[in-house]
């Protein structure tokens, strides 16, 4: 790596004689010079900023500051007492991840600023500018006069140039599991979805929007808004002014606390990011995100391994069996204590199918919802605190028998949290908890938090859950446990600096697909998600579903997608846990699409985005950390279209096998979802292939050597 001081040539200050001294310009550009940020103060001393990319501004004039609770805005009547700039170039390695290689390039700007005031509160405003974006926060040194504040709002302002096409969902602040609007900025109405029809723990106080959020310019400018190193703060959603174009930073709150901050000095705030690029496919292959966050501190982490996973899961939502021991399989009405309702899922024999089917199929991992006691209580009961227990199992899950069985098999269970938002209870547990999982040589953990949360009055995203989130998996390190959350706060790339935080959900996922009473995902939905949420980190979506309308369960619902779009999922969305999510008999049925899933990988030495247009359709290739081997997959929206594809990325002087699983001719997401075309032929870094993707469609691809 290397840090030096930019010539005068990257950046500038001019000192203007006729105005205040305090009032300097500066500007920093990044490394290739297409992207600039200028930082001055206003008349009255307030900070702002712009950013131009490609010589036109994109960010206009954008104020910074804070408001407090018992204390004086601080916001204006500032001083600029010293600016530093550097230089810094880096590559370092992902453990696990979509490439191995990252490049972490950026030209920094700081600005450390006073107040002129008796006051004198210090204040430093640091921006990093790099080739596909810019970051910057908010540090607060130690001073003497200034112990500890409380953040009543933070002012970030993004004030923009132009009323791009937005893809957004609301700046909801206990679920992210919206679909996704699109939209000018200028009619952005997130109020119209405050009151969720799906989950009662809705709550949008503004019209604002979640981030990450994408937009797309008339010209081809791509931005995406967003935050890194989410730490000991509150969740940023982004208040919309329709009229003007700006977007203000509105902090989650808390009803227990006027101020939605509590810190102490010296403190630094999230970064506040925008990606921005001139064209869609460059969004999915930036870094920014996890460069922003610090290096790796919990050293080696190969005790976990990325997966593919099959479980107990689906079953419940098709309603083929329960998580629940006690209760009917509609969750409203008691059998008699003790004895089994003769619904439940995770049994003995029920998982030892999964470990059996996964063994003889290349998949690492089963998962085992439903196992522990305490599912007979929780629904429907306001005080869930000490409800669940994460130890105990019930009566028809042996947990000693299984974890024998799977290590014999080859396979690694994989636990299952469920906290039910009762945060207390977990963290009492948490330690006890992670020592079982340690005894039984289990690695990772999927926790969930569905309901509202208690303590009562907080939210999922606010400070209060930022912490106990980021806690859990910190202390999950220390027993060699690798966390996939669930209703959880937005990544932020905190996977850097603690890579046993490997996958998330927060999104709409998989199964509204089998209950949601609004007709589920639609086809435009992972179009759309792949240029949105996925920018911020991994997803746990829960691909593979093969038996596409489950009519034996649930005529009402289906899976909006063909059985091609589904395989191209595993490669698509990017998760280093992937689940293969059906049941056991529906891939017994199907032997040839399954074959893509025994075949495909989870760990990646390289990824390269051939295609894509933000809601539309995206392709994307990746090459195999152990093999070598290359998989693609494409996937589209509602409509049906040919994608030209092109193999530069393939090694030179070699030819591969290629198999490809594309729609049918006859295919549909709704009329003929199952009509699969596989082919076989010889493919080398010469070769151009034209692949037609139905409505709702996709194709997926492997190349081996």
């Amino acid at each position: 790596m290397k840090k030096s001081f930019l010539s005068i040539c990257i950046i500038f200050l001019f000192l203007n004689s006729c105005e205040k001294e305090n009032e300097a310009i500066l500007e920093i550009a990044s490394p290739n010079a297409a992207i600039k940020v200028n930082f001055n103060l206003s008349d009255e001393g307030q900070p702002f900023y712009n950013v131009k990319f490609n010589n036109k501004t994109i960010i206009d004039t954008s104020y910074l500051g804070f408001d407090f609770i018992e204390a004086e805005s601080l916001s204006k009547n500032f001083k600029i007492i010293n600016t530093s700039t550097s230089e810094f170039n880096e590559t370092w390695q992902m453990p696990w991840g979509e490439q191995i290689e990252v490049v972490n390039h950026y030209n920094e700007l700081n600005v450390e600023l006073e107040e002129t005031t008796e006051a004198k509160r210090r204040l430093s405003i640091v921006f990093k500018v790099y080739d596909d974006g810019i970051g910057f926060r908010y540090e607060f040194p130690e001073q003497e006069n200034w112990k500890e504040f409380l953040i009543k709002n933070e002012n970030t302002e993004f004030n923009l140039t132009e009323d791009y096409k937005t893809f957004w969902i609301p700046g909801d602040w206990d679920i992210y599991e919206h679909l996704y609007n699109t939209t000018k900025l200028s009619e952005i109405d997130a109020l119209q979805y405050a009151n969720h029809k799906n989950l009662a723990q809705t709550y949008i106080p503004e019209n604002a929007v979640n981030t990450p959020v994408t937009m797309v310019g008339e010209d081809g400018t791509h931005l995406s808004f967003h935050e890194a190193a989410l730490v000991d703060y509150s969740g940023m959603t982004l208040k919309v002014d329709t009229e003007s174009l700006n977007l203000k930073s509105n902090l989650v709150g808390s009803e227990n606390t006027a101020y939605k901050v509590k810190r102490s000095l010296p403190f630094h705030t999230p970064w506040r990011t925008i990606q921005i690029t001139d064209n869609a496919p460059d969004l999915i292959e930036s870094k920014l995100i996890v460069n922003l966050n610090e290096p790796n501190k919990l050293g080696d982490v190969s005790w976990f391994t990325p997966m593919k996973y099959t479980g107990v899961w689906w079953e419940m939502h098709l309603g083929k069996s329960s998580w629940d021991y006690g209760m009917t399989q509609d969750m409203n009405t008691w059998t008699d204590p003790g004895k089994s309702n003769g619904t439940h899922g995770a049994t003995t024999e029920n998982v030892k199918n999964f470990i059996d089917f996964s063994a003889k199929n290349n998949i690492g991992g089963v998962l085992v919802e439903g196992w522990n006691t305490g599912w007979e209580h929780w629904i429907g009961f306001e005080d869930r605190e000490g409800v669940f227990d994460f130890v105990t199992p019930y009566p028809d899950y042996d947990i000693n028998e299984i974890v024998r069985y799977a290590k014999e098999k080859g396979v690694e269970i994989i636990m299952h949290h469920e906290t039910s938002a009762a945060t207390e209870t977990y963290e009492k547990q948490l330690d006890t908890a992670y020592a079982l999982m340690q005894k039984y040589g289990m690695h990772s953990v999927k926790s969930g938090y569905v309901g509202k949360i208690l303590p009562k009055g907080e939210y999922h995203h606010g400070q209060y859950m930022v912490n106990h989130y980021n806690n859990a998996a910190i202390k999950a390190a220390k027993y060699e446990v690798a966390v996939n959350a669930h209703e959880p706060i937005k990544a932020t790339g905190l996977r850097r600096t603690y890579p046993n935080i490997i996958s998330r959900e927060g999104l709409r996922g998989q199964e509204f697909n089998a209950w949601a009473s609004d007709g589920g995902n639609p086809p435009e939905h992972l179009p759309i998600v792949a240029f949105t949420r996925m920018l911020s980190g991994p997803i746990d979506y829960t691909p593979g579903i093969f038996n596409i309308k489950f009519d034996e369960y649930k005529k009402e619902n289906q899976v909006n997608t063909t059985i091609a779009q589904q395989l191209a999922l595993y490669v698509v969305i990017y998760s280093p846990i992937q689940m293969a999510a059906d049941l056991v008999e529906h891939y017994e049925a199907n032997p040839e699409p399954l074959q893509f899933i025994k075949d495909v990988g989870v760990d990646w030495q390289e990824t390269k985005v051939l295609n894509g247009k933000v809601g539309d359709y995206v392709t994307i290739a990746r090459k195999e950390r152990e093999t070598d081997n290359w998989f693609v997959g494409g996937i589209t929206d509602e409509n049906s279209r040919i994608i030209e594809l092109t193999f530069e990325f393939l090694d030179d002087n070699q030819n591969y096998e290629a198999i490809i699983y594309r729609d049918g001719d006859t295919a549909h997401w709704d009329k003929n979802p199952l009509d699969l075309k596989i082919e076989k032929m010889k493919i080398n870094k010469e070769s151009k292939l034209s692949i037609k993707l139905t409505e709702g469609g996709g194709f997926a691809m492997s190349l081996m050597k």
